[in-house]
């Protein structure tokens, strides 16, 4: 029932080759390969090239080179190949949340902290810390919960790792509602949604709300299992399979139809991937929302103008109030090394404090020393998980930081441990603060706060912002003068 081959090291944990099984050698793995050839066949069909058939030869797939297909059926093949290009979505648009097109402002060399010399790095540390002087980097504690995640968070079955998950969205929808975005007549968009576990937690706590939709923005194709507890008749869930940089909210189908302003959120949006979507929603969306909304006043009369012109003023804020195109952005930010100069969209705000993309990429990469804790932390809560489910819940940017370089310290002598959480903390909150700037330029009351304790994440900083518009000394709107009088404060 099996074939022997010869004995040698190399082929010592696998000498056999199981009858009924492909008799290719994977050198790689030092074992046979384990799928069943055709009946008469001793090679399976991606190592069918080993051996003749009729004179028919396997050759290597022209769009993935990864598995084989004959030759005299290429041309069929090539139009099944699930590595083939597939048409792109409506609503994808190349680059279109880039950013900068000028690569003349791309640094073509970056030149890696460990290579930077002790005056270097010192001289980095004091344009950091001129370029934050007089800025607000104190944040302040918002840590909330929601009604809707009691039941999960006394549920004894799930481990700390699930637990700490839970904790994080809780207090996320719990800042949506103080801020008054959980309501009727809304699209959520959830970008790098993943499981989309944080627009599951919303859809739960709108279950008696009407006319909810839900986008989920997430570039890979794996769904997971809590797409299909999206059951309720009133709220309608659709992934969308895009990355944000080419993603056009204008052309998204639900969107064209329904016209309903959209709440952008996001649990650890890693990276550029915040500016990607801060792009999205406030440069791309809410600019050509407002566009298509300006439509070109009717001809009146000198009478009736004069008639109108004290009131036209009030009218048009009240409008432009109830109709943003963008109601709120709720997002919790992390792995700040991610960032890159060519989407970041505080550019501006770092070149009036006499900064550029070469300071901007030795700040990003200092960043990570902010969290240098949370390899050591990551690695020891995943060794104790024992479940799947909990062993799934571990997010991308914690998986990050074990990819971040070990071995010597470079700096040991130059900085201690304190000094360099410091600075990695002051880096984080620079390139926030710039995000702030841009949010405020275009209209919104954007703040910076600690939503979660660092026991938990020490990714705990979440951004929130809404139309600037909606502050009652403003707008004079009474509704959300509590909201807004807590988040001034």
């Amino acid at each position: 029932a099996e074939i022997p081959v010869p004995a040698s090291p190399a082929r010592e944990p696998s000498r056999f080759c199981t009858a009924g099984r492909c008799a290719y050698f994977v050198e790689r793995k030092k074992r046979f390969c384990k799928m069943a050839p055709a009946p008469g066949r001793r090679f399976c069909g991606e190592h069918g090239q080993q051996e003749e058939e009729n004179g028919r030869k396997r050759i290597p797939c022209p769009l993935d080179p990864k598995h084989t297909v004959y030759e005299d059926q290429l041309q069929k093949h090539l139009k099944k190949c699930n590595s083939r290009e597939k048409p792109k979505p409506v609503y994808f648009v190349q680059d279109i949340n880039a950013g900068l097109q000028d690569v003349a402002e791309i640094p073509e060399k970056r030149v890696p902290l460990s290579s930077l010399s002790k005056e270097e790095l010192e001289n980095l540390i004091i344009k950091l810390k001129k370029a934050s002087n007089g800025l607000e980097f104190h944040l302040k504690e918002q840590i909330l919960s929601h009604q809707a995640l009691q039941e999960a968070l006394n549920d004894p079955k799930n481990g700390e790792s699930a637990f700490k998950h839970l904790k994080q969205q809780a207090s996320i929808l719990g800042n949506m509602e103080k801020l008054h975005l959980l309501g009727p007549g809304r699209c959520f968009i959830e970008f790098g949604a993943g499981r989309g576990k944080l627009s599951h937690w919303v859809d739960v706590a709108l279950q008696n709300v009407e006319d909810v939709q839900f986008l989920l923005v997430e570039r890979a194709t794996t769904r997971f299992k809590v797409d299909g507890k999206h059951q309720r008749r009133d709220s309608i869930f659709e992934r969308l399979q895009v990355d944000i940089q080419h993603l056009c909210l204008n052309k998204v189908p639900i969107l064209e139809k329904k016209k309903l302003p959209v709440v952008g959120m996001g649990k650890h949006l890693c990276g550029a991937a915040t500016d990607l979507a801060l792009r999205c929603l406030v440069e791309r969306y809410a600019a050509c929302c407002d566009a298509q909304n300006e439509e070109p006043a009717p001809k009146r009369s000198r009478t009736d103008q004069a008639e109108v012109a004290s009131n036209s003023s009030a009218d048009n804020e009240s409008s432009k109030a109830d109709c943003k195109p963008v109601a709120g952005i709720v997002i919790a930010l992390c792995c700040h090394h991610k960032c890159d100069w060519t989407h970041y969209v505080g550019r501006e705000f770092f070149k009036s404090v006499g900064l550029g993309p070469v300071e901007f990429h030795c700040f990003q990469r200092m960043s990570s020393w902010a969290t240098c804790g949370m390899r050591e932390t990551t690695n020891k809560a995943s060794a104790s998980e024992a479940s799947e489910e909990q062993t799934g819940d571990t997010e991308e940017h914690e998986q990050a930081f074990s990819k971040i370089e070990s071995g010597p310290d470079t700096l040991q002598g130059i900085l201690t441990v304190e000094e360099r959480k410091e600075i990695g903390s002051l880096c984080k909150r620079l390139i926030d603060h710039g995000r702030i700037e841009y949010l405020q330029q275009r209209g919104y009351k954007a703040v910076l706060q600690y939503y979660i304790e660092s026991a938990v994440s020490l990714e705990n900083v979440l951004l929130t912002a809404v139309p600037s518009l909606l502050f009652p000394s403003v707008s004079g709107n009474s509704k959300y003068a509590n909201q807004f009088a807590s988040v001034e404060k």
